[in-house]
């Protein structure tokens, strides 16, 4: 019976398996509570027809949900196959898409079947949150880790276009430059970006036209900006980050982000000068944990379905570790508890509203691990003190 679940657990398809069948479960979940419990994708269709229809993807369409849309109008391409479906056919299969993203980027990793078993595993608890909102961010951590695998592969034209499309939807996506050091091809990659940039930008231009394009353009910076004044406020859902935990222990929403981002950036470029370290893949790797670790403690914008990303990081920094000294794995565990337990029923009501919410300590344990990857950048020696296998 032991070996059995060993081998169960230890076989990266069943875990498969089992994501899929969240994301599916998740949708149909959604679809049962109504519109309100699936807003998220009512936003996320309604951005295809007014791309359609050249209304403003930004504004508020209360008859047709509530809050409002913030990604770029490429998502108009990418939303489209679902957003003609019927809401009881699209919402599943558009979660099951960007789980298979996610899930192809874990068989990607240069880790044996076990430890993708064992990764997916780890990030189960905060891929059912992600999936229950119906969230983009699962398949933007699959594109992320997707850009710098591909470059390690020496694959700089998908590198290039996973890169672009998380940029054209959210942003984040330009933090898979962060690998743009260990390209082998530079001209080559810098082709494909500009190449890619151009198609989409072009392509929701065949849905509406050059004027609504551009425009939108224009209408997404003015939403971001609006954004993140909004999202700097004192207990509320957004600013799971390190600066939200800063701002709201010391009481004040007034803190400017540039605050943290600029030593905060300055941290993140300090590994960049071990040059002679580029050559090796765990140190490559431990960039791209530091950087799914980064773009969610340095944004205003997170909220407890973006720790996909985070989570995913965390578990790369992990699972390269050659020894799992009593620290590693205390950190591993203070992650698990509170980071992707914190608002499970793990922890009472009281508790969660009291002080995870107010004080952003959903934040908190990646924080500890984003300073420990950074000391390992700067420390170790990735040809003898990390392994893959």
């Amino acid at each position: 019976m032991k070996d059995k679940f060993l081998k169960f657990i230890s076989n990266p398809k069943y875990i498969f398996g089992i994501y899929l069948l969240v994301a599916v479960l998740s949708a149909i979940a959604k679809l049962n509570g109504g519109p309100l419990k699936y807003n998220n994708y009512l936003i996320f269709t309604n951005v295809f027809y007014n791309t359609l229809h050249e209304n403003n993807i930004y504004l508020h369409y209360p008859d047709i949900h509530f809050d409002s849309n913030h990604y770029g109008v490429f998502f108009s391409i990418l939303i489209a196959p679902f957003a003609m479906l019927p809401d009881w056919l699209g919402m599943p299969l558009w979660n099951v898409a960007n789980t298979l993203v996610f899930l192809f980027a874990i068989h990607k990793l240069p880790f044996s079947n076990q430890k993708r078993a064992f990764f997916a595993w780890l990030c189960l608890q905060e891929f059912i949150t992600a999936a229950v909102s119906l969230q983009f961010n699962i398949a933007l951590a699959g594109l992320l880790m997707l850009s710098a695998i591909y470059i390690y592969e020496r694959k700089e034209t998908q590198s290039a276009f996973f890169i672009m499309i998380g940029f054209f939807v959210k942003l984040y996506g330009v933090a898979g430059l962060s690998a743009f050091f260990f390209v082998k091809n530079k001209i080559k990659f810098i082709g494909a970006l500009i190449a890619f940039g151009i198609l989409f930008i072009v392509l929701p231009m065949l849905l509406s036209s050059p004027h609504f394009g551009i425009q939108s353009y224009a209408d997404w910076f003015q939403s971001l900006s609006e954004k993140n004044v909004s999202n700097q406020v004192l207990g509320n859902r957004q600013d799971f980050s390190l600066m939200g935990i800063v701002r709201r222990v010391l009481g004040d929403a007034s803190i400017s982000n540039l605050t943290f981002l600029i030593p905060g950036m300055a941290v993140f470029a300090l590994p960049y000068l071990r040059i002679k370290q580029y050559q090796n893949l765990p140190f490559q790797l431990l960039i791209l944990s530091s950087t799914l670790l980064f773009i969610v403690l340095f944004s205003s914008g997170s909220e407890s379905p973006t720790y996909i990303i985070a989570v995913a990081g965390v578990m790369i920094w992990f699972l390269i570790q050659k020894e799992k000294t009593p620290y590693v794995i205390g950190l591993l565990i203070f992650v698990i508890i509170l980071t992707c337990f914190s608002f499970s029923d793990l922890f009472p009501k009281f508790i969660k509203e009291n002080y995870i919410i107010k004080y952003s300590l959903k934040a908190l344990p990646c924080c500890f691990v984003w300073f420990r990857v950074i000391y390992e950048l700067l420390t170790k020696d990735f040809q003898k003190d990390y392994k893959l296998d």
